[in-house]
């Protein structure tokens, strides 16, 4: 049966909304940016003197670069969304039947389809510029961005793993205290949750002191958060996990860089320090995906550069004990993944390719526009899959967006009703800090409040949600 929510989705056509915002605005900015990144990856090659040993090469940058410009041309005057090409990559027939059912409304448009597949459509067929070449196919135009930011992020690193190091004098009486534990747990939930307000989609322009603000993880920093957590489930998520005995984890992440560096922790956590988890699973997407979610590559590259003490900066600059620090945290990071105790759902090489390759796997899933109540029928292996966890951690504003729909749910619609057929089919825990304006599961006299201290509070990345839900069945 097909579950047919009792609200619509979001549009761009209410100019009042962030949708309409991101489309008139940060849509065409990281477009922008993708043309100037090609534009300096061609330059690099004249200045290194080999532009005649890759003429190819740049020949076809120039030609993605003119696709990627027209792609902002049309977008800014509302044309209609064309089909997504075949290239030979995965969901080419699923974006295109859903645009084919726009077209019969009239809303295969840019500024009248649904806003939450209207933006995954984007970056799919962004992609698809990029795999229909030969020298570009594995290329991730957001690369550097991402490298940049987690080169900033060396404060935040540094303490973090030194609060890690800590840790070690407590282990003998943090593994036989409950109670001791699930302080810890509910800080990394609070380290893990604000990890995520440096999406890059949204902050195109923080400085090094933005970024180590976002990224404090200070106690007093904590607290003063806590009044900006709208929905706060860390109670309920402790009680389901100390029920758990060897269990497994898994994170659907969101952010390439500091965030993924963050869930890495929380996992390190679980599995070093608590008996009740013995295996983490990362779920990244296949291709680059709104501008700094993870891909396998960036994964790959996280671990190698913790384990590199040139690849971050910092100030002041990190001690000889915090080098000792970071490289005693990494190292068993890399083992936990040699072992198998961490992995990933595909295998930690796998290039940016969404082809044969990713449709034997259980990313492919991640960079469709289908909502995930709809999960069990469009990708059935993964729904099994998740089913034998025992908890589900979805990162970040898109995978919430994902599990309500993107739907106008009123904001007191309870989060379980907003799930629809999702519900119940395992445990659930959803850390999102608010870039978008669906948001369930609220108490009346919180939204209330909220909405007086701060109208954008929807959309500001000042306020969060912390939704837990148990497995039903």
């Amino acid at each position: 049966m097909v579950f047919r929510p009792p609200f619509p989705p979001f549009d761009p056509t209410d100019t009042s909304g962030f949708s309409y915002e991101t489309v008139v605005k940060r849509w065409p900015v990281i477009l922008a940016s993708i043309v100037d990144q090609l534009h300096r990856e061609n330059h690099e090659l004249h200045i290194q003197g080999q532009a005649s040993l890759h003429e190819d090469r740049i020949t076809e940058g120039k030609a993605i670069i003119e696709k990627v410009s027209k792609l902002k041309y049309d977008m800014a005057r509302d044309h209609v969304m064309e089909p997504i090409p075949s290239d030979g990559e995965l969901h080419t027939d699923c974006y295109n039947t859903e645009l084919q059912e726009l077209a019969k409304s009239s809303t295969n448009y840019w500024f009248k389809a649904p806003w939450l597949y209207a933006e995954c459509y984007l970056y799919r067929l962004l992609r698809s510029y990029f795999a229909q070449s030969i020298h570009w196919r594995n290329f991730d135009p957001f690369h550097a961005q991402k490298l940049d930011v987690f080169k900033k992020s060396g404060t935040s690193i540094y303490g973090i793993a030194t609060i890690m190091h800590e840790l070690e004098s407590e282990k003998s009486t943090l593994t036989s205290d409950p109670a001791k534990l699930k302080v810890f747990f509910q800080e990394m939930i609070q380290m893990c949750l604000w990890g995520n307000a440096t999406d890059l989609s949204l902050l195109t322009h923080m400085s090094l002191v933005d970024i180590e603000k976002l990224q404090s993880v200070g106690k007093d920093m904590q607290a003063a958060r806590k009044e900006f957590i709208m929905r706060d489930d860390k109670e309920e998520a402790w009680n389901h996990l100390i029920t758990v005995t060897d269990g497994r984890v898994d994170f659907v992440l969101d952010n390439a860089g500091f965030e993924l560096f963050t869930d890495l922790v929380f996992a390190d956590f679980l599995v070093t320090y608590t008996p009740y988890v013995s295996k983490v699973v990362f779920h990244p997407k296949l291709i680059p995906w709104f501008v700094s979610d993870v891909t396998p590559p960036d994964f790959d590259e996280t671990i190698r550069s913790l384990l590199d003490f040139s690849s971050f900066s910092s100030a002041p600059p990190p001690s000889a004990e915090q080098h000792q620090h970071l490289q005693k945290l990494a190292e068993r990071m890399k083992q936990y993944l040699s072992e198998g105790t961490f992995s990933l759902s595909v295998p930690k090489e796998t290039a940016l390719s969404g082809g044969s390759g990713g449709s034997q796997s259980m990313a492919g899933f991640w960079t469709t526009p289908v909502p995930y109540w709809d999960m069990e029928p469009h990708d059935p292996k993964l729904y099994e899959f998740l089913k034998s966890s025992d908890l589900v951690i979805f990162k970040g504003d898109l995978n919430y967006r994902k599990l309500t729909g993107d739907i106008r749910w009123p904001a007191l619609t309870p989060f379980d009703e907003a799930l629809g057929p999702l519900a119940g089919s395992f445990p659930l825990l959803s850390l999102r800090t608010n870039k978008a304006d669906v948001a369930v599961g609220l108490d009346s006299e919180v939204l209330a409040r909220t909405e007086a201290k701060d109208p954008k509070w929807r959309v500001n990345g000042k306020f969060a949600l912390i939704s837990f839900l148990e497995k039903r069945h």
